[in-house]
């Protein structure tokens, strides 16, 4: 498989995003007060090292597999997230901080995803376009987790 000189860049890029949302999930749920906080974000950042590793085999020439297992983990784990949530909220047991720390990975969430978007159309390849898109699925679900839990818990309100 040989990428464009773009293309190349593109998943350079993404490279380094994933990286850095692997580091803020990581050090996050090492911050934050609520266990159910905690666990989404280090299940997040598991999946964002999928999201890299997939990147490196596309940059190393290999076809990634992007099966589906994925993307069920993530439904169940946003399901049993808000779940949690939702008696954190009972509980009390969240912080401005956790606030703060929400707010910044769902703006990131948002980025990130708008960024493969672009990059979709960037790709000749029909195969890692299907890849891509799969990791911003990802990305949006985690997007969606974040503001579940959010609104759950008064830190984020729709009118």
């Amino acid at each position: 498989m040989n990428l464009t000189q773009k293309e190349t860049m593109l998943l350079q890029d993404h490279k380094k995003s994933e990286e850095l949302c692997i580091k803020k999930y990581n050090s996050y749920a090492n911050q934050v007060q609520d266990q159910a906080l905690k666990q989404m974000f280090l299940t997040h950042a598991q999946q964002e090292q999928q999201h890299l590793n997939t990147i490196n085999q596309i940059l190393s020439g290999q076809m990634p597999n992007t099966n589906q297992q994925g993307q069920q983990q993530q439904q169940s784990t946003s399901s049993t997230s808000t779940q949690s949530g939702s008696q954190a909220n009972i509980q009390g047991t969240f912080s401005s901080n956790d606030a703060d720390l929400c707010q910044d990975l769902l703006s990131t969430e948002k980025y990130i995803s708008a960024t493969y978007n672009s990059a979709i159309f960037e790709f000749r390849d029909h195969n890692i376009r299907q890849a891509l898109n799969h990791i911003q699925k990802e990305e949006q679900q985690h997007g969606e987790d974040l503001f579940l839990y959010m609104q759950n818990h008064g830190m984020y309100n729709v009118q």
